[in-house]
This record gives structure tokens, C-alpha cells and sequence, in this order.
């Protein structure tokens, strides 16, 4: 896409980007940080990259093996 495009239609492409971009409300990130923190602690106990799979519930588990004879 950006090929078939001029120097000139790209930064006006970027330009118009940069306009929303400046429009967007920010939230310094020590502000956010403590939010954050806790929302994830709440939540660790479910979460299966912390706490794991169960082997019965996990789709990706070995079926079975290949047996070559």
C-alpha cells in the first residue's frame, strides 16, 4: 500500500495520525502503576500462566505416542 503511495500522501497520512494522537488523555504511569498492581494480584489466582493447566483440561497434552516397529 504505502508503494503505490507519494512521500507527500505518507506524511500527510502520518500528520493526520499525530493529530489524533495529541487528543488522546494521558495518565502519568505512577498514577496508573498501584491499579495496576492490584488488578493483577486479584486476578493471579485464575490466571493459568501463574497457577497452571490441570493435565484433564489441558488441549494441548500428548494424546498419545507413535509407536515404530
Amino acid at each position: 500500500m504505502a508503494r503505490d503511495m507519494s512521500d507527500k500522501d505518507i506524511m500527510k497520512m502520518e500528520l493526520d495520525q499525530l493529530k489524533i494522537e495529541v487528543k488522546t488523555s494521558r495518565t502519568a504511569v505512577s498514577a496508573t502503576a498501584p491499579d495496576i498492581i492490584s488488578y493483577v494480584e486479584a486476578r493471579s489466582g485464575e490466571d493459568p500462566l501463574v497457577k497452571g493447566v490441570p493435565e484433564d483440561k489441558n488441549p494441548f497434552k500428548e494424546k498419545g505416542g507413535c509407536i515404530i516397529t
